[in-house]
C-alpha cells in the first residue's frame, strides 16, 4: 500500500514554503509558493543553484541530518538519502551488513531486505567486494552500493545529491535510468540536486532555484533553468554595452566592446543561417599574463555548451600577452547553425588560473532558415544542435 508523503517548511513572518506530495490518480502533486497555494504536478523535483546556494544543506535538513535554524520540517513516509560519500554507512561493517542496516533504519523487516538483496548487489556491480568492510571501498564503489541501496529499498521519497558525479559515466547513466524508473513505475517522489542540467532535464519535470538559502524561482523546469543560466532570451532589451558594464572587474583584462554583425550590419536577436556571423571583440590587457585566452562559446537555448573557439587555438604553444589594446575577430561560417535558438557567450580566461570575465557576455541568437539545411523538406523538424552540411556521394550499384 502506498504511504503518502508530507513535507512542510514554514517560517514565521517571512516566506511560507510548502511541499505536499500525495498520490492522486496515479500522479504526485506538489503544492508550493508564498502563501498562494499554487498547484503543480510532479514526480521528480530538481533543486538547482550555484555553489553555496544551500542545496546540499536543504537535503540534509530534509534527511533529518541537520536541524533547520528556523521553521519546521514535517515528514510522513520513508526517506532514502544519497548524499555525500560517507553518509549513512558504517565504515567497519561490510557492504552486505550495511544493506541490512539501512533497510532496518527504513523500518523494513529482515525478510523484506533479503528479498531485495540480490537485486541490490547485482545493480551495484561490486559482488566480489560485498563482504569487505566499506572503509576499504573506493569512492566509486561506495557510490555504486549506496545508490543501489537507496534505489531498491522500499522508501517513498528518494533524495539524491550531486554525489552521483563521483561514479563513472556508465554508472551515472544507469543510475539516472533507475531513478526515472522508480519515479514513473513505483510513484516515488525524487528530490534531485545536480549541476548537470542535462541530467536534471532528463529526470525532472519541476524545479526550484535556490540563491543564498532562499527560493528564487520555482515551478516549470525550463523557466527555472533559464533563470539559473541568466538566459539572455529573458531580457532581449538589454544592450551589449550594458552587459559588458555588468562584468566583474579583473586586474589583468577588460572587455571594451563587442560587435556581432552579418553582412556588416548589427545582428538583432533574429539572424539567418545562410551567411556567416561575424564577431569583433575589443579588449585591453592591463598586465602581462601567460595563457590569457579570449573565447567564444556557442550554446543551446538552455545554456549547454555546443562548441568553444579560442583566439589562439591554432598556436603551437602557450604564449604570453603583453599589456596593450587588442582586437580579435572570428566568424561562424554559414550553414553551421540550424534553425534554432542559440546563445553566444564571449569571455576570457587565464589557463588553469581563473576566468577574467565571470560568466561572460551572453548574446541571444534566434537563427532562422535561410541556408542549405534541409531545403528540400522545409517542414521537417530540425534535429541536433548544429547543421553542418556534409559532402555525400551516392552511386547506383547492381
Amino acid at each position: 500500500m502506498y504511504i503518502p508523503n508530507v513535507l512542510e517548511k514554514t517560517s514565521s513572518g517571512e516566506k511560507v514554503y510548502d511541499l505536499y506530495s500525495r498520490l492522486l490518480e496515479d500522479r504526485i502533486i506538489l503544492l508550493s509558493g508564498e502563501i498562494d497555494d499554487n498547484l503543480y504536478v510532479f514526480n521528480t523535483l530538481g533543486i538547482i543553484g550555484k555553489n553555496g546556494a544551500g542545496k546540499s544543506t536543504l537535503l540534509k535538513i530534509l534527511s533529518e541530518i541537520t536541524p533547520p535554524t528556523e521553521g519546521t520540517i514535517k515528514l510522513r513516509g520513508k526517506i532514502a538519502s544519497l548524499l555525500e560519500v560517507g553518509t549513512g554507512f558504517h565504515p567497519e561493517m561490510t557492504g552486505r551488513e550495511n544493506i541490512f542496516l539501512n533497510g532496518s533504519i527504513l523500518g523494513m523487516k529482515k525478510a523484506e531486505i533479503q528479498r531485495k538483496l540480490d537485486e541490490i548487489i547485482d545493480f551495484s556491480e561490486i559482488e566480489e567486494h560485498i563482504d569487505t568492510p566499506v572503509k576499504r571501498y573506493s569512492s566509486g564503489m561506495y557510490i555504486r552500493l549506496a545508490f543501489a541501496v537507496a534505489a531498491f529499498l522500499e522508501s517513498e521519497i528518494l533524495i539524491a545529491d550531486e554525489v552521483l558525479a563521483v561514479g563513472d559515466l556508465s554508472f551515472q547513466k544507469k543510475a539516472l535510468g533507475k531513478m526515472d524508473e522508480v519515479s514513473k513505475t513505483d510513484g516515488r517522489t525524487i528530490l534531485f540536486v545536480s549541476h548537470n542540467m542535462s541530467a536534471v532535464r532528463s529526470l525532472c519535470n519541476k524545479g526550484i532555484l535556490l540563491e543564498k538559502g532562499k527560493i528564487k524561482i520555482q515551478g516549470d523546469l525550463d523557466d527555472v533553468i533559464d533563470e539559473y543560466y541568466e538566459n539572455p532570451f529573458l531580457n532581449l532589451n538589454e544592450s551589449i554595452t550594458d552587459k559588458i558594464a555588468r562584468l566583474p572587474r579583473d586586474e589583468s583584462f577588460v572587455i571594451n566592446n563587442i560587435e556581432v554583425t552579418q553582412n556588416e550590419k548589427p545582428v538583432t536577436a533574429v539572424v539567418g543561417n545562410g551567411e556567416s556571423i561575424d564577431i569583433d571583440i575589443s579588449y585591453e590587457v592591463l598586465k602581462k599574463e601567460i595563457g590569457l585566452r579570449v573565447y567564444v562559446d556557442v550554446c543551446d537555448s538552455g545554456g549547454e555548451l555546443i562548441f568553444r573557439s579560442f583566439h589562439d587555438e591554432k598556436k603551437s604553444g602557450m604564449g604570453s600577452v603583453p599589456p596593450g589594446k587588442y582586437q580579435s575577430k572570428v566568424s561562424i561560417p554559414a550553414n553551421v547553425l540550424g534553425p534554432s535558438k542559440y546563445i553566444l557567450r564571449i569571455s576570457a580566461t587565464i589557463f588553469n588560473v581563473r576566468s577574467c570575465a565571470g560568466d561572460g557576455v551572453k548574446i541571444p541568437l534566434n537563427v532562422i532558415q535561410t541556408g542549405l539545411y534541409n531545403t528540400a523538406y522545409p517542414m521537417d523538424t530540425f534535429r541536433g544542435k548544429v547543421a553542418i552540411p556534409l559532402e555525400w556521394e551516392t552511386t547506383e550499384w547492381a
